[in-house]
């Protein structure tokens, strides 16, 4: 059963005659007495009587009521694949690391919104791991994360890369390592961490980066967010890894201190890889190929220091 087979027989239902029908659908008499044929043969049951006017059979009557939902939808369906074409879409989701969201993403938000003002911009604060799963669940339209090639490696999946970063060590002013510039591994693995909770790329560059070294990470505490690393290092001993961009405030703050990982041969830099990631068939959607194409811009061109105004709709999962 062919959309053309059902305008068809709409067109001929409506008029009572094949040759008006036929110039209604822009098409010749001989084409929409073939396709009616071939409708009623796949049908198995004739639905027009044949005369000076065409009526509808018993099975044409029954029929009608279908063939026009049938008509309806599909024409419903054109029109939205058409829109989504030309950009017309009601929102767009994307799902970003929290660091990315607090200094990054603000201007590039809010060049877009002054582009497509008719597109809601729904901005969800994720642990990468998530992040990516719900892209590939359908779920956002766009992921700005720590890059997982667990996760990316799928043929449909566009990944860009957008920066690296090393991690640095977060702590209280007067915590025992603050007094020294720059901290080894075998120092740092004595003391208890404040970690991301699982789902959190960092936490699994931490972890990966510990097992290389054959140590145990001393785990103490989970956390999900910046504000929770921030007030919980600054009471006592412990410390947390974390990449350089989520600890700006923190710079700011005379009761933390934050400190470089000594590098060398046999410990090289720690460092994590921020990509955006979507889908092949997203980019061919003028909202989503044009915010893609903004975040790359910006951070072709980024000197990583971003207002930090926001203006959208910030979802901080839990």
């Amino acid at each position: 059963m062919r959309i053309e087979q059902i305008q068809a027989f709409l067109a001929i239902a409506q008029t009572g005659n094949f040759g008006q029908a036929a110039r209604q659908c822009n098409i010749t008499q001989s084409t929409i007495s073939r396709q009616i044929q071939a409708l009623e043969a796949e049908l198995g049951l004739p639905l027009l009587h044949r005369g000076t006017q065409a009526k509808l059979t018993v099975a044409g009557e029954q029929f009608i009521t279908r063939a026009q939902r049938i008509y309806n939808e599909w024409n419903t369906a054109r029109r939205e694949i058409t829109e989504l074409r030309e950009g017309k879409q009601p929102e767009l989701c994307v799902a970003a690391i929290h660091s990315v969201c607090a200094h990054h993403l603000p201007p590039i938000l809010q060049q877009f919104c002054r582009t497509y003002r008719e597109v809601q911009l729904r901005v969800t604060a994720l642990g990468s791991d998530r992040a990516l799963k719900v892209l590939r669940d359908g779920l956002v339209d766009v992921a700005i994360v720590m890059n997982n090639r667990l996760l990316t490696t799928s043929p449909e999946m566009v990944v860009d890369v957008l920066y690296e970063e090393p991690i640095q060590i977060l702590m209280a002013a007067d915590h025992p390592l603050a007094q020294n510039e720059s901290i080894s591994w075998s120092e740092l693995v004595h003391y208890p961490q404040v970690v991301f909770k699982d789902g959190y790329g960092m936490q699994r560059l931490v972890q990966e980066r510990f097992s290389q070294l054959g140590a145990e990470l001393h785990a103490a505490l989970e956390l999900n967010t910046l504000d929770a690393f921030r007030g919980v290092v600054r009471q006592g001993e412990f410390i947390a890894l974390l990449p350089q961009s989520a600890l700006w405030d923190a710079q700011q703050d005379n009761t933390l201190a934050v400190r470089a990982i000594a590098s060398s041969d046999t410990d090289p830099d720690l460092l994590r890889q921020v990509v955006l990631v979507t889908t092949q068939d997203r980019l061919l959607i003028p909202p989503i190929h044009y915010f893609c194409q903004i975040v790359r811009d910006a951070f072709d061109s980024s000197d990583s220091t971003f207002p930090r105004e926001k203006h959208w709709e910030l979802i901080v999962d839990s």
